[in-house]
């Protein structure tokens, strides 16, 4: 019988001051900032009463001098993690297994996936842990281990160069999954319709680091805006068209629903797929959408485990 690692936040060695959630099989890509640390040191010592004898003093001492050492030994252990731990030879982060930050089950076999629960390294389905769902990866697509803003992500496999930036790198599609935090909307609808101008700056107008991949957008038109049942709850989501100073634009959309977990808090679904001849049909967002299934939950076709076709 092992001893496995239960899920919850603990520290990512390879991002300082950022917490990474363990679903108590794997490490996921959900992130947040780093609880802060509790005090750390030896008890302070407890004044013994006049005349008290040597022996019991001295035993006092003792266990203060133990805990000083058992704490460097401690701190020291921490150190050489973090040195281990850092950038590889090639200048990428290693991949960090739950040895790095929380503790190792008993037993080296790997712990198979609860029944019904796809596999976390499945290539035809993205599993979103946190939120409780699946979303079907279409063929010729990939889905990244790591995004420079550190959300679940899947996107076309080929990329190319930026037409607003030669030193990025595009992708013809991406969709991305995240939970709604930092806002007070409770409403699907309202989310989805103050998003969707977050989703087309952050594919078309500027990328994480500030550049302007597309050259930025000049003028955007909506689509489609309304209601849509998403993995058994009632979602809204709004579609634009962008037009950019470089390249041919692309289709944005926001879709927002409640996660199927009990929690309910919103989900956000955000898609961005370029427009003209190399991007994917756009009929293949809606596919996306209705692929989208509570974890566990195989039955039906475009669901865990069952890749899409373009």
């Amino acid at each position: 019988m092992s001893n496995a690692t239960p899920p919850g936040w603990y520290p990512d060695a390879a991002t300082p001051g950022t917490d990474r959630w363990w679903d108590g099989t794997a490490w996921t890509a959900h992130t947040r900032p780093a609880a802060a640390p509790q005090a750390f040191g030896p008890p302070e010592p407890v004044a013994t009463a006049p005349g008290d004898g040597s022996a019991a003093s001295g035993r006092s001492s003792t266990h203060i001098v133990a805990l000083a050492v058992a704490g460097l030994v401690v701190v020291g252990a921490a150190v050489t993690g973090a040195v281990l731990l850092g950038r590889d030879d090639d200048g990428t982060r290693p991949e960090a297994g739950p040895s790095a930050f929380a503790p190792s089950p008993t037993t080296a076999t790997a712990t198979p996936s609860p029944s019904g629960s796809p596999a976390e390294d499945d290539p035809k389905v993205l599993v979103d842990q946190l939120n409780g769902i699946t979303l079907p990866i279409p063929a010729g697509w990939e889905k990244p281990a790591r995004t420079a803003d550190q959300v679940l992500t899947m996107r076309t496999a080929d990329s190319y160069d930026c037409p607003g930036s030669s030193s990025d790198f595009c992708y013809h599609a991406t969709v991305t999954s995240r939970v709604a935090s930092a806002t007070d909307i409770t409403s699907a609808e309202k989310l989805a319709e103050q998003d969707i101008a977050t989703a087309a700056d952050g594919a078309y107008e500027k990328n994480i680091v500030g550049n302007r991949i597309h050259g930025g957008i000049t003028s955007h038109k909506v689509l489609d805006s309304g209601s849509v049942s998403v993995a058994g709850r009632a979602g809204y989501q709004v579609r634009w068209r962008v037009d950019t100073a470089k390249g041919p634009g692309g289709y944005v959309q926001s879709l927002v629903f409640p996660s199927p977990t009990g929690s309910e808090s919103l989900v956000i679904v955000r898609y961005a797929f370029d427009a003209g001849p190399d991007g994917p049909p756009l009929r293949l967002m809606d596919t996306i959408t209705k692929g989208i299934r509570p974890i566990g939950d195989s039955a039906t076709s475009g669901g865990a485990g069952s890749s899409i076709e373009h």
